[in-house]
């Protein structure tokens, strides 16, 4: 592999808490690939943050849901050098023009489809990290506080039961999983977007206590690819 940088790919990661991870994670020697769906512009800052913090960044396009858009990004990456770590950070469901299904495509069958795929590229010592929330971390276990949410916390858990199913597959290769679950985020689009269907929801959380920043999980998650736990743990923010 000679001198080949490590990749890091973040998807999602054109504002927020991918944007975060994205600079948190830049070091000399690293190659941050800046994943987005649509917001070109955006992206090209965070490319721009990432290099005036020591590393090599590219910015890739591509839905996660779009198989050869996918197919695009892993040559991408195989070109810019070794893929060591995957930050799987993409999400949605809330959006107004997401149809019924759209929430379990991404959040369940295209975690899944970029993560075998980085899996046959990535070499021993390599890292997987899924982002999720508390509610969709404890679907099922707990209800769902905000209205509105219980679709895509469903489809988020279903993501997260459907990577543990490959946490021998990730085994064999030498390759950790690790999830990371955060609270509602302060100043988070999310937490926006929930605010619109559920302001009283949202009042009431924030009235029990503080909520984590946008900062803070980005920087729990950052501080899991320094220093990863054991395979299949959660590391909970807020």
């Amino acid at each position: 592999m000679g001198d080949r940088p490590d990749v890091v790919v973040v998807t999602g990661a054109s504002r927020g808490v991918g944007a975060g991870v994205a600079v948190g994670v830049a070091r000399p020697g690293r190659h941050v690939v800046v994943n987005f769906r649509e917001k070109e512009r955006r992206a090209a800052e965070v490319v721009a943050a990432v290099r005036e913090s020591g590393a090599g960044a590219t910015a890739v396009q591509a839905d996660l849901c779009d198989e050869n858009a996918v197919s695009a990004m892993f040559a991408e990456i195989s070109r810019l050098g070794v893929l060591k770590v995957l930050v799987l950070n993409a999400s949605g469901g809330l959006e107004r023009h997401a149809d019924a299904g759209y929430a379990l495509r991404l959040n369940r069958d295209a975690q899944v489809a970029v993560a075998r795929r980085a899996l046959a590229c990535m070499p021993a010592g390599g890292l997987i990290v899924f982002v999720t929330s508390h509610p969709a971390h404890f679907f099922g276990r707990r209800p769902v506080p905000i209205d509105g949410y219980a679709g895509v916390a469903e489809s988020k858990h279903a993501g997260e039961v459907a990577l543990r199913a490959l946490l021998d597959e990730f085994a064999a290769r030498g390759v950790t999983f690790v999830v990371v679950s955060g609270d509602l985020l302060e100043g988070s689009v999310a937490v926006r977007m929930l605010h619109r269907i559920d302001p009283d929801g949202v009042a009431a959380r924030r009235e029990a206590g503080p909520l984590p920043t946008v900062a803070e999980f980005a920087g729990a998650i950052v501080a899991a690819i320094d220093s990863p736990p054991s395979t299949g743990e959660t590391i909970y923010v807020g």
